[in-house]
């Protein structure tokens, strides 16, 4: 049986040169499925985690089959369309498009949030063979002319479950309502909930669909691990995690961007190189943490889930989930920050006694217990949230501890709280 490598898979000479120069040679598992039944013009469904190696699994078709159409670029007019859900994503799957265009001509635009939108006008003025962009600047440049996708060819919606857990779906139903009927679409996403597979029968016409099992990505490579332990008990286990020199570079995820700042400033205050990443920071202040991160310059990135899938750096040492994700599914997100390229990896996690709920999601989720931590504490029983209407001064008058409302308090300490309730439409707090 012959093997798969990029040059049995059909792609025009031009890419096989620019992946040579990069030594690809060996696609993986979503690529090698993907790009035939792409290069043959169907529609694709592919499903797989963050890291497998999608947006070659896209890009590089779709690369193929501009380059073999020829097509003159139109005022505002483009040729593809990429949406992604995050600035970082859009900017990373430039970027690699870049990389594998080395010995092509197309021409490439980035249309996102956070960055200035005159220069974004301006490069669409000469028109684009590709657009990469996010759904709410793609719609704001839509709606005064400044993008045109009635030459669209090709269409991409990456990340397709993150996009609905930012609630983008209007704004997508309103961009693919404007593309041509007659085009080539693919969707991929890492998982695939009911919301997700809607949008999928609504974009996709009789799509080949590819699915590359979810093990792969909660690789043994990964080293997961959890601490126990009360929210007063976070910074101090973070501090002293961190002056072990083996944290080379590390990712710490928080649950909310006051969180993020917060946990910046006191690493700052400890002499930790640190940077945050989340949504209140400008583009430029986003890619110049990132830059500082991969360089080094910054040991620490303190980051919200917003950059759960758009953070591709190398050599990332550890993961530390400061707080336990809210949904599942963003937990896998997370720790595949590590362990990128085949290198081995670590993910810790800390758990107070409010998160032991989403901590048993997860693990079911993942299809097994999180090792506990060494020298770890029991886990935290859960409490439930203090009631600002109660008298902090004493019981309400009348209240019998040892009668019916005694007994009542008395379960409902008992009673373990139920996991929070993952709500796919709502807006991220990242």
């Amino acid at each position: 049986m012959t093997q798969t490598t990029f040059a049995t898979l059909g792609l025009a000479e031009a890419l096989l040169r620019a992946l040579a120069a990069r030594d690809f040679t060996m696609p993986t598992p979503i690529q090698a499925q993907a790009i035939p039944a792409l290069l043959t013009g169907r529609d694709l469904l592919g499903i797989a985690q963050t890291g497998t190696g999608k947006t070659a699994a896209f890009s590089l078709p779709l690369m193929h089959h501009l380059s073999a159409e020829a097509g003159r670029l139109t005022p505002f007019g483009t040729r593809a369309l990429i949406l992604a859900p995050t600035r970082e994503l859009a900017l990373q799957i430039d970027e690699a498009i870049r990389s594998f265009g080395t010995f092509s001509k197309l021409r490439t635009v980035v249309i996102i949030g956070g960055a200035s939108r005159f220069k974004q006008v301006e490069s669409m003025r000469r028109g684009a063979d590709i657009v990469i962009g996010t759904p709410g600047r793609v719609c704001d440049l839509m709606q005064t002319r400044e993008l045109q996708l009635g030459g669209v060819r090709q269409f991409v919606l990456d990340e397709a479950d993150r996009m609905l857990d930012l609630g983008f779906i209007k704004d997508i139903r309103r961009i693919v309502a404007t593309l041509p009927a007659q085009r080539q679409s693919a969707l991929f996403s890492a998982t695939m909930p009911a919301e997700v597979a809607a949008l999928a029968n609504g974009l996709l016409r009789d799509p080949a669909r590819v699915e590359i099992e979810r093990v792969e990505a909660t690789t043994p490579k990964i080293d997961q691990t959890v601490y126990h332990l009360p929210v007063s008990g976070k910074l101090p286990l973070l501090g002293k995690l961190l002056d072990d020199p083996e944290f080379s570079r590390v990712i710490v995820f928080t649950r909310t961007k006051r969180g993020a700042n917060k946990v910046c400033e006191i690493l700052e205050t400890s002499g930790i190189r640190v940077n945050a990443l989340h949504g209140n920071k400008s583009q430029p202040q986003r890619e110049k943490a990132l830059d500082q991160f991969r360089s080094g310059r910054a040991r620490v990135l303190v980051a919200t889930d917003i950059a759960a899938r758009g953070i591709d750096v190398t050599g990332v040492s550890h993961v530390i989930n400061f707080d336990v994700p809210v949904e599942p599914e963003s937990y896998v997100h997370r720790i595949g920050r590590t362990a990128r390229a085949g290198a081995a990896g670590h993910a810790i996690t800390f758990c107070d006694g409010s998160e032991r709920g989403t901590l048993r999601a997860i693990e079911r989720l993942i299809g097994g217990p999180i090792p506990i931590a060494e020298g770890s504490g029991a886990p935290q029983p859960q409490t439930a949230p203090e009631d600002p209407r109660r008298n902090r001064q004493g019981p309400k008058p009348g209240h019998k501890p040892g009668g019916r409302d005694g007994a009542r308090d008395s379960q409902a300490q008992r009673r373990p709280a139920a996991p929070p309730r993952r709500q796919m439409g709502a807006r991220s707090a990242a």
